[in-house]
C-alpha cells in the first residue's frame, strides 16, 4: 500500500498537481506542409495561455507554461514519439493539437489513449476522427469535413458549376474531405469527373495535372496544404493552362500562397472555418495588440483550444489529465455564463466560486458530440487586394 501512495503521488507531482508549473503541450507542423501558418497558431495558443497566467487566478496562482512540439503534419512516427516526449519527459498535463489529421490520429491512438492524456486540435479535420477510439480524451474546435464538404457543394450550386475535377493530398484529411465533399455535390446533381491524389513534397506534378485535365471538369477543386502538394498542383495547372479556377478547402488558405501563386489564383475561391460575432471581435483585438495576425488560419480554434484546457482544469480543481478530459465539456456548453477572449481571469473567479461558465471563445465554441465541434464556414473569393469574403455558412 505505501508503494502505491508513493507512486500515485510521484503520479500526480508529474502532471501537476502538486507543482507550481503546469505544462501544456503545443503540438503543430512547425516543419512540412502547414509551416507557414503554423506561428501564428501556436502564438494565438500562447496568448490564452499568456492570459490565463497574468490573471493570478488560476488554480491559485500557478503558472501555465506552454511547451512546444514539432507534429510535421505528415510523418505520423515523428508526431507520435514528439507526443511522447511531451507527455513523458515534459509531463504535460494536456495537449493542444495536433494539427493535421493523420498525425492527429497517430498520436490519439499511441500516445494520448495509452497515457490518459486529453487532447484538443484546433485544425485536424478529418470525418474519421468523429467516431475514432478516443476513451474521452479527444476534442476539437475545428468543425468536421463532414460539413465542409456540403458547404463546398452548396457554394458550386450557387454559383452554377455543376462539374469539377478533385484532387487531394494523399491522407487522412484529404481522402476524407474528398469524400465528404463528392457524397454531398453528387446529392445536388453535381458531377466529379475524377479525384486525383497527390503527394506532398515532390518537385513536378505534371503528371497529376495531366490526368485531371484529361478529365476536364469547369473547376478544380483542391484538398492540399498551402505550403507543398496543393500549391504544386494549382501552379504546374496554371503554367500548363489546365484550369483557370480553383476552389481550395481550408488546408489551402494562406497569404502565402496567395502571394507566390500571384494573378492566377485571382477569380479562385473557397472556404476556411471563421466566425464573426463578439467573441471574435475580442479575440481580433487581443491578437493585434499582441502582433499575431488574427485573420490567419485557425488562430482563433487554437486560441480557444488552449482557453479550453485551462479552464477544464479550474473547473476540475486540478490540473490533471483526468481533471482536465472529465470537465472540457462542461466549461464550452451551456450552462453558464458567457465567457469571451480576454475573459479567462472573470472565468476563474466564476468557478472558483462553484458557478459554471459557457465559453464563447473567438470561434463561438459549441462541442456537440465526441470529438465533434460546431463551427462555421467563410467563402471567399481570391481578388487583387486579397481574400474577400463572400458570406457566412
Amino acid at each position: 500500500m505505501k508503494k502505491l501512495l508513493m507512486a500515485s503521488a510521484a503520479t500526480l507531482i508529474a502532471t501537476g498537481a502538486f507543482a507550481e508549473d503546469v505544462k501544456i503541450g503545443v503540438i503543430l507542423g512547425y516543419t512540412g506542409p502547414l509551416e507557414s501558418i503554423t506561428p501564428a497558431m501556436a502564438d494565438a495558443a500562447e496568448l490564452a495561455i499568456s492570459e490565463a497566467n497574468e490573471s493570478g487566478k488560476f488554480l491559485d496562482g500557478m503558472t501555465l507554461v506552454p511547451v512546444r512540439a514539432d507534429s510535421t503534419c505528415i510523418d505520423s512516427a515523428a508526431a507520435s514519439a514528439a507526443a511522447e516526449r511531451l507527455i513523458t519527459t515534459d509531463g504535460v498535463a494536456a495537449i493542444m493539437g495536433a494539427d493535421c489529421s493523420g498525425v492527429t490520429g497517430a498520436i490519439l491512438a499511441n500516445v494520448a489513449m495509452p497515457n490518459g492524456v486529453p487532447m484538443i486540435s484546433p485544425s485536424a479535420t478529418s470525418p474519421a476522427l468523429s467516431t475514432a477510439e478516443d476513451n474521452g480524451l479527444f476534442f476539437r474546435t475545428a468543425p468536421s469535413d463532414a460539413r465542409q464538404g456540403e458547404v463546398l457543394a452548396a457554394i458550386l450550386a450557387d454559383r452554377g458549376v455543376s462539374e469539377v475535377a478533385i484532387t487531394y493530398t494523399n491522407n487522412d484529411y484529404g481522402k476524407g474531405l474528398s469524400d465528404a465533399f463528392t457524397g454531398s455535390f453528387e446529392a445536388v446533381g453535381g458531377s466529379v469527373t475524377t479525384a486525383v491524389p497527390h503527394e506532398d513534397g515532390k518537385a513536378d506534378y505534371s503528371a497529376e495535372v495531366g490526368a485531371l485535365a484529361s478529365a476536364g471538369g469547369e473547376v478544380l477543386m483542391v484538398f492540399g496544404y498551402s505550403d507543398q502538394g496543393g500549391k504544386g498542383v494549382i501552379q504546374s495547372a496554371i503554367d500548363s493552362g489546365a484550369f483557370d479556377t480553383f476552389v481550395m478547402g481550408d488546408g489551402m488558405f494562406s497569404e502565402v500562397l496567395r502571394t507566390d501563386i500571384g494573378d492566377g489564383l485571382v477569380g479562385s475561391y473557397g472556404t476556411i472555418p471563421w466566425s464573426e460575432g463578439e467573441g471574435t471581435k475580442a479575440f481580433t483585438a487581443l491578437a493585434n495588440a499582441a502582433g499575431i495576425n488574427p485573420d490567419s488560419s485557425f488562430t482563433r480554434e487554437s486560441y480557444d483550444a488552449a482557453a479550453l484546457l485551462v479552464l477544464a482544469a479550474m473547473k476540475a480543481g486540478e490540473a490533471t489529465p483526468a481533471g482536465i478530459a472529465a470537465n472540457v465539456m462542461d466549461v464550452a456548453n451551456a450552462p453558464g455564463e458567457l465567457i469571451l477572449p480576454g475573459e479567462l481571469g472573470k472565468a476563474f473567479e466564476i468557478l472558483a466560486a462553484g458557478g459554471d461558465v459557457d465559453y464563447v471563445g473567438a470561434s463561438n465554441v459549441e462541442l456537440i458530440g465526441p470529438g465533434e465541434a460546431a463551427g462555421t464556414y467563410r467563402e471567399y473569393d481570391v481578388t487583387d487586394d486579397g481574400f474577400e469574403t463572400v458570406k457566412f455558412r
